[in-house]
């Protein structure tokens, strides 16, 4: 190979737009069906979803999400499996600035996004905060509109940035 080619082997990467949102509750919607690969195999497609519960257990640890107590942030990457299956991934729990009864303070510093399996194609990731008056949010249970609670939009991707987006 020439000096100019690049290493692509093991490549894992969506090649469409899922168009993922989060719900008002716990849930997500896709506007199409997924399609990519886990390192250089085809996945098994999710046809679109509708108001479709959100994983209660990280795929890293294969146990429940941890609760984020007040003036704390994580980030949430929704994925699937070679197989076929959604899966959600949560990164570090950092403090924030402390907020204003239901308004979320200010990153300190950005949570970081998870080591995912082996066996994971990311579709998408988003941020959330908690305010002074949040009760304990936990993902896959708690809801995206709790009072006290800001979730992100979503940023759907093609492969994990190197860092999560906060502004």
């Amino acid at each position: 190979m020439g000096q100019n080619s690049r290493q692509t082997y093991g490549l894992t990467a969506s090649t469409v737009n899922s168009g993922l949102t989060k719900g008002t509750t716990s849930t997500y919607t896709t506007t199409a069906s997924t399609a990519g690969v886990v390192n250089g195999k085809w996945v098994t497609p999710i046809t679109a979803q509708t108001n479709t519960a959100t994983p209660t257990t990280d795929a890293v640890t294969g146990a429940a999400f941890l609760p984020l107590a007040v003036n704390k942030a994580t980030v949430i990457v929704f994925g699937q499996t070679a197989a076929g299956a959604i899966q959600m991934a949560q990164g570090s729990i950092e403090d924030t600035q402390t907020g204003v009864t239901t308004t979320a303070g200010a990153f300190i510093r950005a949570p970081q996004f998870p080591s995912l399996p082996d066996d994971f194609l990311p579709l998408a990731y988003l941020l959330v905060r908690t305010a002074p008056s949040a009760s304990a949010w936990t993902p896959g249970t708690s809801s995206w509109t709790a009072t006290g609670v800001t979730a992100s939009a979503v940023q759907n991707i093609s492969t994990l940035p190197d860092r999560p987006q906060t502004a």
